[in-house]
């Protein structure tokens, strides 16, 4: 069973948004897709780029670098299916997000 992490509350991140935060040294982007949120690695595979300060549209996110684009509910790349970025398991508890280690 996955250890969950405390990284925030709902509020801190608005429907259609953002944030990068911290679990446990390791960045990690959770992203609010219409009331749903899910997280995947905040590092874009392409020249690191912080995905957690990328435009959300949908459920894809655009890198802010050099625009590579994931599904932020699977991790994959929008134009190449092969690559992806870790995507972890995130719990709703009251007002509080939980990220799974």
């Amino acid at each position: 069973m996955a250890d969950f992490v405390k990284v925030g509350k709902t509020s801190d991140i608005p429907a259609g948004s953002g944030k990068t935060v911290d679990l446990k040294g390791k960045p990690v982007a959770v992203f609010n897709v219409e009331g749903t949120f899910c997280a995947i690695s905040d590092t874009c595979v392409h020249r690191g780029g912080p995905l957690g300060e990328g435009e959300l549209e949908g459920k894809i996110v655009t890198c802010p670098w050099h625009g590579w684009r994931y599904d932020v509910t699977t991790g994959v790349n929008e134009m190449n299916p092969e690559v992806s970025v870790q995507k972890f398991q995130v719990k709703v508890d009251g007002e509080e997000l939980l990220v799974a280690e």
